[in-house]
This record gives structure tokens, sequence and C-alpha cells, in this order.
């Protein structure tokens, strides 16, 4: 039987963003594979009463130094979005619309470089229209798409899921329904896989 790693994600988590660079190596080299959960980080902060690191003023600047060591170690590409935070309810509800077709990669690939390779103001729907049209997508459809009330009700019902099964932030990983938290944990997330 193949492995499953669960993966609670929201676009607006640098941590995400380096989490997901790394993860399917990890579940290819462990014969898994990954099963993307969208939920709404402002949901599940506030349900736990969490917050994001750059609310504590000390904690955000050590988290940008670190973020930036942890994309040199994995060899991949960021940079702070100077928009941060960014309202991700559009691109949630995108991630939850696109993620049983096969142009699910593509979007993730296209929002996760918007955010955190070459960042734009993803608070503004012009911008994501133009992310998405570059990317091949139509921007007409998408919306489309993110106001049908199944798509809404998907991601309400995961970030739901996520609180009563223990998350208070992104990333969030289960496997085999023991808990790992953070992009910094993916050797346990591997070792769970290898298990």
């Amino acid at each position: 039987m193949t492995r499953v790693v669960e993966f609670f994600f929201d676009f607006g988590s640098p941590t995400v963003y380096l989490a997901a660079t790394q993860l399917p190596g990890i579940a290819e080299q462990a014969g898994a594979t990954i099963d993307w959960r969208p939920m709404l980080l402002g949901g599940v902060f506030k349900a736990t009463g969490n917050q994001s690191p750059v609310m504590v003023p000390a904690k955000g600047t050590y988290m940008g130094a670190d973020l930036a060591r942890f994309a040199t170690r994995y060899g991949v590409p960021y940079k702070r979005n100077p928009f941060f935070p960014v309202n991700t309810l559009a691109l949630m509800r995108g991630a939850v619309a696109y993620r049983a077709s096969d142009r699910f990669k593509a979007y993730r690939d296209a929002i996760f470089r918007a955010m955190w390779v070459e960042p734009c103001n993803l608070n503004e729907p012009e911008i994501i229209g133009k992310v998405l049209t570059d990317a091949g997508f139509d921007s007409g459809d998408f919306m489309a798409r993110i106001a049908e009330q199944s798509v809404k009700d998907e991601l309400k019902a995961n970030t739901e899921e996520a609180v009563e099964r223990g998350a208070f932030g992104a990333p969030t990983f289960f496997v085999d329904g023991q808990m790992f938290f953070g992009q910094d944990r993916l050797d346990f997330v591997a070792e769970a896989l290898d298990a």
C-alpha cells in the first residue's frame, strides 16, 4: 500500500513554500504520495489563538534570516514578499478548485512563484489575474471556480479539520495520523514515511 503524507498548506506562509520545494522529493524517495490539503491559515490562527511570527518583532527578524538560510540550504530561490501579509482567501479557494485537475501543479507553481520568488501584490485581484493568465489560466474561469459554494465549503471544512486534528499553523503534515509542524521538521516526515 502506498504511504500518504497529508500536507495542510496556505500560500501565505513562506515556510509552506519552502516545504513545497522539498516534500515532492521526500515523497518520491519514500514511494509515497502527497495529499495536498488547502486550508486558510488565518482561520487556523483565529481558531487556535495563534498568530504570524512577524507579529513578534524579534521573532520576525530572526525568521527572515532563517528562511534565507533554509532557501540556501535547499538551493531554491526565495525573496521576502514586501506585500506580506497577503489575504489568501481567493488563492486558497483556487487551490481547492484546481486540486482535482491536471492543472493543479501549474497553479501551485504560479502562485508560489508570485508569492515568494518574484513577489507580487496578490492582495490585488488584477495582479492575481495577470499571474494566472501568464501561467496559461483563464482568469474568468478562475473567478467562476472560486465563487462555487462547493469550493468555499471544502476550504472551510479543510481548515476546520486541520484545527480539530491539532494544527495551529502551516505547514502541517500528517503521516499515519501523526502530526508534524513546520518545514524544519521534514526530516521527521521522511522518517515517518520510511517507517
